[in-house]
């Protein structure tokens, strides 16, 4: 009995102290609350490069780390929002933006998918009519004759 309240314990205080060695928070000390929301705001605008699809608030990885200190420096050196995004992307590419900005190189992401959207679309009422088209091809006219007599019979009968 000892040893099972013993493993009980040691198992309990192992699940609880994991997560708090797990979670790092970073405090910062900001000159106004201007500057603290404007941290806030913007680690949670700029994607991790390293994580693809976390913010920098969200991400554990080394550099996102690295890029929140980045952040808070120049916030602190008096860095407005456009600041510290140029800064961002000019040294991590427009890959740091959650929304790129439209020029050349990201035309492909802005217009991909309502080009592709179109074309799918397109395809779609083009397969449903040629489908149509086939059916009605198929039928022969004395077909057609037979169905017409079959119907008025069924909804004759149905009065």
């Amino acid at each position: 009995m000892k040893r099972f309240v013993t493993t009980f314990l040691f198992t309990l205080s192992f699940l609880l102290l994991v997560p708090a060695q797990a979670v790092k928070i970073a405090f910062h000390d900001f000159k106004t609350p201007a500057q603290e929301q404007l941290y806030l705001q913007l680690i949670a605008e700029l994607r991790c490069v390293k994580c693809q699809n976390q913010n920098l608030a969200e991400s554990n990885a080394e550099l996102a780390k690295d890029m929140r200190d980045k952040t808070y420096e120049l916030i602190l050196k008096g860095g407005t929002r456009d600041d510290v995004v140029k800064y961002m992307t000019d040294r991590y590419g427009d890959f740091v933006l959650y929304k790129p900005p439209f020029k050349k190189n990201t035309l492909l992401l802005w217009v991909g998918p309502p080009v592709f959207l179109f074309i799918s679309l397109f395809l779609l009422f083009r397969l449903i009519k040629g489908q149509k088209k086939e059916l009605t091809e198929t039928l022969s006219s004395d077909d057609r004759e037979s169905m017409r007599s079959l119907l008025k019979t069924s909804s004759s009968d149905n009065k």
